[in-house]
Order: structure tokens, then sequence, then C-alpha cells
């Protein structure tokens, strides 16, 4: 393995580590101090641990359940996604674990609409970083990106429903006003996600250019999807112009747009929004 590998894999390492802590700061020092229920798996272990409490006086760690059930998903998910980003998934949670026993819990506001807000940007912020380096926080990200991958959609707003089902089931078990507050919390954690996490986003990319052939061949040493092209006639100045049309993912637009600029500094690039595409579309696959 040459040097440059090794620097990607600790880069990417230390990234994940640190986005594990983020999240582990937002559980303790806002969802443990608020009493509030965080969703997916994380909101299935504090059920599990605080329900053992309440209704068994069993003392059982939340990392013990939220470990364990990761690991089942990953079993089950193992073959379907890249193996790298298991490993890091498995790094991330795993530190997670790790990170939420040994932080104390430590409130820094009593105001419990302050803790669910910032709480979820801090938790959002933690999953997102995973998500845009190669990893997840396993479990209910697993079966999502298994999805989006699919269906080339972003399923972050399914997993939202998902997650409110989860923190009503709190609300009856242990009072709605801490899982009304809770929904709060997973609504601004989802929308940071949605927001950084742009993988499944798709976009449409309008280029008008007089040199079609150097456009396309420096967006195919960028990405390996598909451009088609029309020929047409400037309406002012009568000159004929070529008109490239290509969909590809949000966050390759900046290198491709880039890339285009690089040969025809000139190049009108138009970058739309594209809502759900039907068809052959190449997907790179989570390495």
């Amino acid at each position: 393995m040459d040097s440059k590998k090794i620097r990607h894999i600790l880069t990417i390492t230390t990234i994940v580590v640190f986005s594990s802590f983020l999240y582990s700061l937002s559980m303790n020092a806002f969802v443990d101090a608020g009493n509030l229920f965080p969703g997916g798996f994380s909101g299935i272990s504090l059920l599990i641990s605080r329900g053992a409490k309440m209704y068994f006086n069993l003392n059982i760690p939340f990392s013990i359940p939220y470990f364990s059930l990761n690991i089942l998903v990953t079993i089950l998910v193992f073959k379907y996604v890249g193996k790298m980003f298991i490993a890091y998934s498995v790094l991330w949670y795993t530190s997670t674990s790790i990170f939420t026993t040994i932080l104390p819990v430590f409130p820094l506001t009593s105001d419990t609409l302050l803790i669910a807000v910032f709480g979820g940007i801090l938790s959002g912020l933690g999953m997102a970083l995973a998500l845009r380096n190669n990893a997840s926080s396993g479990g209910l990200d697993f079966i999502a990106i298994y999805a989006s991958s699919r269906f080339n959609v972003s399923t972050w707003n399914y997993v939202f429903i998902f997650n409110s089902v989860i923190l009503l089931i709190a609300g009856l078990m242990f009072g709605w006003t801490q899982a009304l507050y809770s929904i709060i919390f997973q609504f601004c954690s989802t929308q940071i996600i949605n927001e950084m996490h742009t993988r499944y986003k798709l976009k449409n990319l309008y280029i008008i250019t007089t040199i079609p052939d150097e456009v396309c061949d420096a967006i195919f040493r960028t990405t390996r999807h598909g451009i088609t092209k029309l020929w047409g006639e400037g309406a002012y100045s009568h000159e004929p112009k070529c008109f490239l049309f290509m969909t590809l993912n949000a966050y390759q637009v900046p290198e491709v747009v880039d890339s285009i600029r690089m040969v025809d500094p000139k190049a009108f690039i138009n970058v739309a929004t594209s809502e759900r595409i039907f068809g052959n579309y190449y997907q790179k696959p989570l390495e």
C-alpha cells in the first residue's frame, strides 16, 4: 500500500472518530441532560435502557444495546455495501459506544427547547461528517443508504418519519413532553444531514458551448455519466452553438464545472435540481 493511500485512510479515520465524538457530545450534553430520545438505533437503545431501569430496575448501559443492534444490521447488509464503508461505520459506532460511556453527562442549559435545537444540530453535524467521509452511524443509516443506492433518491426524510414513530412510542412510555421535544431534536438533525449529505441528490447540467468535443472530453475525465449533444443556433449572434445535457450527483458538480471552464471559459452553464430519474444511471458504488 503506497503512502498516499495510507495518508488517505488515516485522514478519513481521524474524521470518522471526530464525528463520532461530536455525536457522543450531543448524546451526553443534550440528549441525556434534557431527557430526550434520539432516533434510529440510538433511540431504540435508550428506550431499552430507560425502560429496563423504570420497569425492571435493571441498569443496562446505553452502549450495550446500541452496539449489539448495530453489529446485527452490519452482518445483514455486509454484502450490499462497500467493505471500507462497513469498516469505517463499525469504527464510528464503536467509538460512539466508547465515548458515550466515558464522557460525563454535563447539561449546558436547562432550557429544553435549546437542548432540542442545538443538540439536534450537533447530532446531525456528527452524522453528516461521517456520511461525507464514507462512513455512517450504522443501523438505520445502512438501510437508508442501501435504499438510496437502489432507487437513486435521498431517503433521509423517510428515516425521519420512522424516527418519529419511535419517539411516539417513547411518548407513550415516558410522557409526551420530552417525546415532542425529541421530534424537534430529530427534525433539526435530519435537516443538517439532508443539507450536508449530497451523494444521492441529483443535478442537471445544461451547457452551451462552441467546442463540445473538448468539453465532453474534459467531463469524461472526471465522471462516467453520459452526455446528450444537440446542435442549435444563437438567436442573437446566429452562430452555431452546441447544447449539452447531463445528470450527475450534486457533490460532483463543482469538479465538473471547473473542468468545463478550464477548456471553455466562455461556456454557458445552468445547474438545476433533478427530482427523480428513470432509466440507466451510473451511481458510483461505496468503497
